[in-house]
């Protein structure tokens, strides 16, 4: 999958709509803000929910090879020694001297030096730093430590002392629920391999730098997969699983050509993986990983397996063979597909307004799977026989999905408000609605406008929403 066409927005303009219309806030913001932590507003939530549920129906509800598993945040300290997160799970950290800030060296030498950071070991980036003179981005000091590992795991500690015996971790990822359950599953869904569990839920990071709005964020939601199969047949299942993240991409409304596939260097692979491929979207700020998958191998059964004591190996019955299972990953983050799906789906286009004056239309073209609300009901002016109509009909369509209900100013900038949103259809009481008992459906990619029935409302609503 190869992409070219630029992206022509600007991370400003996403930023500054995300706030403006309730999509994201800065978090804590009464209070000054918290670094790198962001709340999502009504919009948000509701996008990220759908987000969710479309993962879930497409990957999940409509396959008889998946099961779905909601684990714990809190898992028992050893899980991370087993899975190597303890020992492996870090970030080249470099500090200046001077003023004190802390940078991810590979990212200073990436951005600032123009150069690629793949493979370097700690020794390199800081021999690098040294030698090329480098400026601090904060002071423009030229003094730095060298660089060292960072561990990404939050710490805290369970009951009122803070001892080692009763330290753990939020976890880093959600897949490790899914391994340490593994063998539960087995004994109690009957399933038999090939078959994958899923699961949607917060994993925490404890980045050096995050930024670019919610691209990379402290606290962030998984959908994770891990798909058991026969170690002989990785190749096969990991072909069809990058088809399958493909296909779910376009089908929630990405444009194939601001998206583009990347396979992981060998000194780039996570200690777990022997094979990895990124999807790559073209954001504001340049090509960067959207979802990945990974060929996992037996790495984290057979961990457990090790440190747990417990026999994690499938039995075959009809092979009457017993084995560690292999694995496929497919991975998405919610908050940073949601990123994506905003760029993606922001447009502008020069319109003219009933006055005849020109204006710059700006429209979230969502694809109505996913946008956070299907339809808009607006009775063309606040009459009290129009606003009664119109509320009858919003809640009647409440019983059938998402909708906004709005009769605020005039009918034109309420259409405005509605595009600059995402929502796919507006539907307008007028007073000929008082007359037939018909209203019009307003189209937010093409601007057309038909009349229906309002008896007919429900099913036109629901055939342009599954047929998009």
């Amino acid at each position: 999958m190869e992409a070219g066409r630029a992206s022509t927005v600007r991370l400003e303009t996403i930023v500054s709509l995300a706030k403006r219309r309730g999509f994201v806030y800065p978090g804590s913001e009464i209070y000054g803000g918290l670094a790198n932590t962001w709340d999502f507003g009504p919009l948000g939530a509701e996008l990220k929910r759908n987000l969710k549920n479309a993962w879930w129906e497409f990957f999940i509800q409509r396959r008889e090879d998946m099961l779905g598993l909601d684990g714990g945040i809190l898992l028992h300290p050893r899980v991370w020694e087993a899975s190597g997160h303890v020992e492996e799970f870090n970030d080249p950290l470099v500090d200046c001297r001077r003023c004190k800030s802390r940078f991810r060296a590979d990212t200073l030498i990436e951005e600032k030096l123009e150069r690629s950071s793949e493979g370097l070991s700690i020794e390199d980036m800081t021999r690098i730093i040294q030698e090329s003179n480098l400026a601090c981005p904060v002071c423009g000091a030229r003094d730095w430590t060298p660089v060292r590992k960072f561990n990404l795991m939050f710490r805290t500690f369970i009951g009122p002392v803070e001892e080692q015996s009763t330290l753990v971790y939020l976890r880093p990822e959600t897949a490790q629920a899914i391994f340490i359950n593994f063998k539960q599953v087995v004994q109690t869904s009957r399933v038999k391999i090939p078959f994958g569990i899923g699961q949607v839920g917060k994993a925490f990071r404890n980045e050096i730098t995050p930024g670019n709005f919610i691209f990379r964020l402290l606290e962030f939601e998984q959908m994770e997969i891990e798909y058991f199969i026969r170690p002989e047949t990785w190749e096969e299942y990991f072909d069809h699983w990058l088809n399958e993240m493909a296909r779910f991409l376009r089908w929630i409304g990405f444009k194939p050509d601001r998206l583009r596939t990347r396979e992981h260097g060998p000194q780039e692979l996570s200690h777990y993986s022997k094979k990895t491929i990124d999807f790559e979207y073209l954001f504001p700020f340049g090509w960067k990983e959207l979802c990945g998958l990974a060929y996992r191998t037996d790495y984290d059964l057979r961990r457990h397996q090790e440190y747990s004591g417990e026999d994690l190996t499938y039995f075959d019955q009809e092979r009457n063979e017993r084995f560690i299972p292999h694995v496929i990953e497919p991975t998405m983050g919610v908050e940073r597909l949601l990123l994506a799906l905003l760029c993606d789906a922001y447009d502008e286009e020069p319109a003219v307004d009933v006055n005849g004056n020109p204006y710059t239309r700006v429209v979230l073209r969502f694809n109505p799977r996913i946008a956070p609300y299907k339809a808009a009901v607006l009775p063309l002016m606040r009459k009290p026989e129009l606003v009664e109509v119109a509320r009858e009909v919003a809640r009647e369509l409440r019983q059938h999905g998402r909708i906004e209900y709005d009769e605020t100013q005039s009918i034109g900038r309420r259409y405005r408000r509605q595009d600059e949103i995402g929502t796919p259809y507006c539907i307008t009481i007028d007073y000929q609605t008082l007359d037939d008992r018909t209203v019009t459906i307003r189209d937010r990619d093409t601007m057309q406008q038909v009349r229906v029935p309002i008896d007919r409302l429900n099913v036109e609503l629901a055939e342009r929403l599954q047929s998009a």
